[in-house]
């Protein structure tokens, strides 16, 4: 019988999910799938190797040790190791998914190199010419001194975010250096099209000379390249269309010569087409992993249409020109024309690298700005992924523990997976492509707030909107009162709850929890629509007037998309680092133990189904089958095995 929970350690939950309809598509459209699936797979290795320089010979080494014969597993310290490892494989290295702090080994450096030393020293990961000694001498220090490489991305202000951040995007390389070397590249550029500069390369500094090493074929992470390309064109062979055949041959082109006007053209004809049931994102895609929001860690995810849930969103895209006209920011900053706006719901097939294990519920694409301007945009949820959550979430106790009483109790239970999918709804399909820049505003002009900027924008939008009568209107709320579950649920979150995901002494760093923080702290600080008080000891959020709470949303997002807009970076330090960042440890000890004593996981993430070729006698694929069945270190074993191609 299927079950979307699964196996549980350290602070990490792992869930299923479904392909609900997988059974209905055609042959061709599985094997598309399979094959796009295949691409999908091959970009692990990249991933690891972005978010650490070290993690893939780490990962090798521990893999050594878990599977060998010889090494015992009844002992504390290989249990330690075993729960590390599994660490690693969910966060794609030795950095917390969320909070990017290093993880701390409950096993011993002695334990370590007397197992070491008992294993055959061919199947360690030794560069030429090294022996135990040095490769130990290089990886030991990384993994247990915690001053070494401590944070995979730093955001703290004030420092230098490139030295002081692990990720393995920059060699040798300052912050300055960085921002001075790509300010040149488009102080240069002449035309009307813009690259994304930066986005599929490493920045080095060799002799005292900077250069990028690009990630393509012939380049940096060639080999696993060439397997993403074999696959894609394997895939072109079931196509749904035309389009989606020339889409592939431009991302190809693109892999094959890392030529960022390439990706331009791979994004405005990806964006361009609706006809096809499935689709794909494959690529060097989100900044999030860069402290300088340049650089595009690889990511995969592979989708076909849940047909009754994009209702939903094609509902809200149809209405975009309504809501951009009517959105409560300065009419210079409205778009009056909005162009390719499309929103589905999505049902994931397979994900990939950066969207694997932990993955995204909603995703706006692409993120070029003038992209989005002259083209549109695409927008999914990813209705399989939500409603997983959803199944695991039911009756776990943790809104009768941090909601304030039985009224907003039943609207959340009433109302609250409905609006919680439709706010994402909003987000992504509308929030991410709203406002425009004014002419001359660089995008990247926020620099390393860019990214907390935008996801308050987004949230902004959805959250204002989710109280307007227009989706009553269009049947997407009930009534006039669902939206308050929402209003209840976010600023819940943004001013306690959150704080679970938090190491104690530590301050708020990832994008979307300083987004919501930011929203929060704000709206209770300049205003009298939010209260926080004390019942029998514990600590909650009161909501006094949902009227004025929308008031002061729509006076926040008129703020952010004019800094957006003008590109604003002292306003948009001030916001983040006033309202987004600080920690109050009371507050954050009290709700750390509450939440303690309800026995549950803050952190979620995903085992990937199997899809399996059926072949008849002449080898030809006559159906896909999935499984559900494969365990998580079964699954992290044979992708390293299968889909290893950089160590």
């Amino acid at each position: 019988m299927f079950s979307y929970s699964d196996e549980r350690f350290a602070d990490l939950q792992l869930l299923r999910y479904r392909l609900n309809g997988f059974e209905q598509l055609t042959l061709c459209q599985k094997r598309y799938i399979y094959a796009l699936s295949q691409a999908t797979l091959y970009g692990r290795d990249i991933t690891f190797d972005q978010f650490g320089l070290y993690n893939l010979r780490i990962r090798k080494m521990l893999e050594v040790i878990y599977t060998a014969p010889s090494v015992s597993h009844d002992t504390e310290e290989f249990r330690a190791l075993e729960i590390y490892l599994k660490r690693i494989w969910f966060s794609n290295g030795i950095y917390h998914h969320y909070g990017c702090e290093k993880f701390q080994p409950a096993f011993s450096e002695a334990y370590l190199r007397e197992t070491l030393k008992q294993l055959p020293i061919g199947c360690l990961p030794l560069r030429k010419d090294e022996n135990l000694e040095t490769f130990c001498s290089e990886l030991f220090p990384v993994i247990f001194n915690p001053d070494i490489l401590p944070k995979r991305v730093n955001k703290n202000d004030g420092d230098d975010l490139v030295k002081t951040s692990a990720c393995n995007f920059y060699q040798h390389v300052t912050q300055q250096e960085a921002e001075d070397f790509y300010l040149q590249q488009k102080n240069a550029y002449q035309g009307e099209e813009p690259p994304s500069f930066g986005l599929n390369s490493t920045l080095v500094k060799d002799n005292g000379t900077l250069r990028e090493e690009v990630w393509r074929i012939g380049g940096k992470y060639s080999k696993a390249i060439e397997q993403i390309v074999y696959w894609l064109e394997q895939a072109k062979n079931d196509a749904e269309n035309h389009q989606q055949k020339q889409i592939i041959d431009d991302l190809v082109a693109y892999y094959r010569t890392g030529d960022l006007q390439c990706f331009n053209k791979y994004c405005k004809e990806w964006v361009s087409e609706h006809e096809g049931k499935i689709d794909f994102i494959n690529g060097f895609i989100e900044v999030y992993g860069d402290p300088l929001c340049l650089k595009g860690s690889w990511e995969g995810l592979v989708e076909y249409k849940d047909l009754e849930a994009t209702k939903r969103t094609q509902t809200i895209s149809q209405n975009a020109q309504w809501f951009e006209d009517h959105s409560p920011i300065d009419p210079r900053f409205r778009k009056k024309q909005v162009k390719g706006v499309t929103a589905n719901a999505i049902c994931a097939a397979m994900l990939g690298g950066d969207e694997y294990p932990s993955t995204a519920i909603g995703i706006n694409l692409p993120n070029a700005d003038w992209i989005r301007a002259q083209y549109g945009s695409k927008s999914i949820t990813i209705s399989n992924i939500t409603d997983a959550y959803n199944k695991a979430a039911h009756g776990n106790g943790f809104k009768e523990e941090f909601v304030i009483d039985a009224e907003a109790l039943q609207l959340i239970e009433q109302y609250g997976d409905i609006c919680d999918d439709l706010h994402t709804d909003l987000h992504e399909c509308l929030g991410h492509g709203s406002g425009q820049l004014l002419p001359g505003t660089d995008p990247d002009a926020l620099k390393s707030y860019g990214n907390v900027i935008e996801e308050a924008r987004a949230d902004l939008f959805g959250l204002y909107y989710i109280a307007d009568a227009k989706l009553v209107e269009l049947g997407l709320t009930p009534n006039q009162e669902a939206f308050k579950s929402q209003y209840y649920s976010y600023i819940m979150n943004g001013l306690l709850t959150q704080l679970i995901r938090i190491q104690p002494g530590s301050q708020i760093e990832e994008a979307h929890m300083r987004n919501r923080a930011l929203i929060a702290h704000w709206c209770y600080e300049n205003g009298n629509a939010i209260s926080i008080v004390k019942r029998e000891g514990k600590t909650y959020v009161q909501i006094h007037d949902y009227d004025e709470l929308r008031r002061l949303f729509a006076k926040l997002l008129a703020e952010i998309q004019r800094i957006k807009s003008e590109g604003d970076y002292d306003a948009a330090r001030h916001l983040v680092e006033c309202y987004a960042v600080k920690v109050d440890p009371v507050v954050h000890t009290e709700i750390l133990e509450r939440y303690k004593r309800l026995n549950l996981a803050p952190y979620k993430g995903f085992i990937n189904p199997k899809l399996i070729p059926v072949r008849d006698e002449q080898g030809e694929i006559t159906d896909i089958e999935v499984d559900y069945t494969e365990g998580y270190a079964q699954q992290m074993l044979r992708y390293s095995s299968e889909y290893g191609t950089l160590i």
